[in-house]
């Protein structure tokens, strides 16, 4: 059962010594309902948030999540252009796990509304950009975990091999996941860290009046790690019109080796977060999970333009249908993998603060800071078949029927059938 806003800001003050909760509100609007959360006014007109997770999979996440945030310390906040949640406190309540953090203002924006050209695009580009630019210490001196390009590829290889042998993956998908992997010129990239895979709504914003919404603080640092970059631009298949922008102001803020193919991998990691809730479903045995995981990959694979994954100089426009659901994808558990697709969803209301929250700051170690498509992927053979093109005209088909339109609603449906059964 949720609890109260009122009964999560009780346990604030166990959390916080000497502190005075003096109101509280509601924090949750349209999240996963994974965790219990809410807004505990304290009596210096700050404001706190609260979650608790009641299980062992959220518990993890808030306990990573507290890490995290004291990893950063204050010399790595300074390196960034916008705000991050200050760990607070943690408890025990009941036999959930609490978390508290300072909250930060803003707004957030759905990935499908992500508009393109100057602001909200352009800002978040810039803002992971700053991200992976942070040095690898930061990562390392908390001991949270560092993969290389080999590494990487190497996770995605066993989640392929994992997938595959559930026999609910389409051929076509297996054969394109394989190749990809077995290309070499995909995995030669420079490791950064990363926040383990963000999305659309790990940003929050708030308006200017020159150059529209602003990045002003990250959520969601769970992940926190140092791998590859590619993971926190997945979210990018679910942002059509914005992605090509986002892509741009990242490669130009960023001072790292070009990458020639983060584009694809990001293309690639999208595609195996299907893969991840089919394996998620398999370890659990429900055969729900794995209807709708199946679902889910059926939609992708009829929907898919092109047979193979493969670096390019350039994208196009363009994305496929069955991944517009991607940014809604449950988040999954599947051991040995990154399972990081899921958030609280913080309104707007919820976010605007009159007074910053305080901070605490337990030690500043910037000294150790020192050392520091959707696109035509490749180009069509001749004679190939045409798929769906960016102006929206469908492949040819005996009935007439879009394929990418009926991709899109079996993706769909299979997220509304697990949404009614997870709510019971």
């Amino acid at each position: 059962m949720a609890r109260s806003p009122f009964t999560l800001a009780a346990a604030v003050t166990a959390a916080l010594s000497g502190a005075e909760v003096v109101g509280a509100r509601s924090l949750t609007a349209g999240g996963d309902g994974r965790f219990d959360s809410a807004v505990a006014t304290l009596s210096d007109g700050s404001e706190v948030a609260i979650r608790v997770g009641d299980d062992d999979e959220t518990a993890r996440e808030l306990a990573a999540e507290s890490i995290a945030l004291r990893a950063l310390t204050a010399g790595a906040r300074s390196m960034l252009p916008f705000r991050v949640p200050e760990f607070l406190g943690e408890t025990q309540l009941a036999e959930g796990r609490a978390l508290v953090t300072s909250l930060l203002p803003g707004f957030q924006i759905e990935a499908a509304h992500v508009p393109a050209g100057r602001g909200a695009a352009q800002s978040i580009g810039a803002s992971i950009a700053a991200v992976h630019a942070l040095p690898a210490s930061v990562v390392r001196s908390a001991g949270l975990s560092t993969r290389s390009a080999e590494e990487a590829r190497t996770d995605i290889r066993q989640l392929v091999d994992r997938a595959s042998a559930t026999g609910r993956v389409p051929a076509r998908l297996t054969v394109r996941w394989r190749e990809a992997v077995g290309d070499d010129d995909l995995w030669r990239f420079e490791s950064a860290v990363t926040l383990g895979g963000t999305h659309a709504t790990s940003f929050l914003f708030e308006d200017d009046p020159e150059q529209g919404p602003e990045v002003v603080g990250i959520l969601d640092w769970h992940g926190l790690s140092v791998g590859d970059p590619a993971v926190d631009l997945t979210w990018l298949s679910s942002a059509p019109e914005a992605a090509d922008d986002v892509h741009a102001a990242y490669t130009a803020a960023s001072d790292r080796a070009p990458d020639a193919a983060l584009a694809v991998r990001a293309r690639l990691l999208a595609e195996l977060e299907f893969a991840r809730w089919l394996v998620h479903g398999d370890n659990l045995r429900r055969q729900d999970i794995m209807d709708d995981a199946a679902d889910l990959l059926e939609a992708l694979s009829e929907g898919l333009r092109e047979r193979d994954l493969s670096v390019i100089a350039s994208r196009s426009e363009g994305v496929d249908s069955a991944l517009d659901a991607l940014d809604h994808v449950p988040a999954t558990a599947a051991s040995g993998f990154n399972t990081s697709m899921q958030t609280d969803a913080y309104s707007p209301e919820d976010l605007m603060l009159g007074e910053d929250a305080a901070e605490i700051v337990e030690h500043d170690a910037t000294e150790d800071l020192s050392n520091v498509v959707e696109s035509d992927l490749v180009p069509r053979a001749p004679g190939e078949q045409p798929g769906l093109s960016a102006d929206g005209d469908a492949r040819g088909s005996e009935s007439g029927a879009d394929p990418a339109g009926e991709a899109q609603r079996a993706a769909r449906a299979a997220l509304q059938r697990w949404t009614s059964s997870s709510s019971e």
